[in-house]
């Protein structure tokens, strides 16, 4: 496998970057909270300039490297536009985006976007939504909406992994952003006539925070080769990539609120917004411990199949600590960094 994007992709997504903050950057969230109506006739446009529902990221492997870095590139400016949703859609239903829900309550945050969306449950039961209209506001459901659903079939094994894959790199790019703001703000804000970036107890905060994760792209990265390649384990890797993204946002937004202080929970202060608006990709379809009980469930005692595995019980072995190993081999560089602010 590769650990790293094509260099097609990595320029797509700095595109999208440039695009996005000229839309209007972290006014985006913020326009799209007032009036949530409108936040998609705001961000859809900048989307279909990208060329983003030309991509073909289940047909084409370079194409899915791009997605995945659209999606990164939406997350960082925290977008409120379910992309990796609509990225996702299937090829054989006429709707517009396909989102993996719980078997009870599903929900998605689409709250406000007029499209024809499809649900998929990790069985692979696929459904048409019908969404129900919320009076409730942005702030308090991040533009969840709750689903009725009817049954479609039941071939929606191969969407899962995909359905599942790409909203982490959303989340992905929230923590790129959010680390940027943390760094930016410890090296402004002083204590003891010195940056807060200077104590050490600070950059042991941040160091920890890097290492979750620098290790969650390289598992990111994984996933998207194992789902580019059409593995028989794209779905325990996109599990287990869904439950390394939930783990590694929990420390990185514990980190990021800490050494803000109390005016990370203000509105006038981006992390708030990029926190409150990550919730709903950290607890739909599944939490943490769900996330964490649906992927013991599928890989049993037999584990993953991991790297440097022939078999799958070596692989089930030795698949976390080579994972580990490899995101923290990749974090080294940037924990240094962060170390040395």
């Amino acid at each position: 496998m590769k650990l790293e994007l094509s260099n097609e992709a990595i320029e797509y997504g700095r595109t999208a970057l440039r695009a996005f903050e000229s839309a209007g950057g972290d006014q985006l969230i913020q326009r799209g909270e007032r009036d949530p109506v409108r936040r998609g006739s705001v961000v859809a446009p900048v989307l279909a300039d990208l060329g983003a529902w030309d991509l073909d990221p289940r047909g084409d492997g370079d194409e899915l490297e791009a997605a995945a870095a659209l999606c990164h590139s939406a997350g960082y400016w925290a977008v409120p536009y379910p992309v990796a949703e609509r990225l996702a859609r299937p090829v054989d239903l006429a709707v517009d985006g396909l989102i993996v829900v719980a078997d009870r309550a599903p929900a998605g945050p689409v709250s406000g976007i007029d499209l024809r969306w499809a649900a998929v449950t990790l069985g692979g039961r696929r459904s048409s939504v019908v969404v129900r209209p919320s009076q409730d506001s942005p702030r308090t459901t991040a533009f969840v909406a709750q689903f009725d659903t009817n049954f479609v079939d039941d071939n929606g094994a191969k969407d899962v992994a995909l359905a599942l894959l790409l909203p982490c790199w959303t989340l992905l790019g929230m923590l790129d952003r959010a680390m940027d703001l943390t760094r930016a703000h410890v090296l402004l804000r002083e204590q003891f006539g010195q940056p807060l970036a200077k104590l050490q107890s600070v950059q042991f905060q941040l160091t920890d925070a890097q290492v979750q994760r620098s290790g969650l792209e390289v598992l990111a990265k994984y996933a998207l080769w194992s789902v580019q390649t059409d593995s028989s384990e794209a779905l325990d890797d996109a599990l287990a990539l869904r439950l390394a993204a939930i783990e590694a946002a929990e420390i990185v937004f514990r980190v990021a609120h800490q050494l803000h202080g109390a005016s990370g929970f203000c509105d006038e202060t981006t992390l708030s917004w990029l926190s409150r608006y990550s919730l709903p990709l950290r607890r739909l379809p599944l939490g943490l411990s769900a996330t964490g009980s649906a992927l013991t469930q599928r890989i049993g005692r037999r584990g993953l199949t991991g790297l440097f595995s022939d078999t799958a019980s070596i692989g089930g072995a030795a698949s976390i600590g080579g994972a580990a190993s490899i995101g923290g081999a990749a974090s080294i560089g940037g924990a240094r960094e962060v170390a040395t602010l």
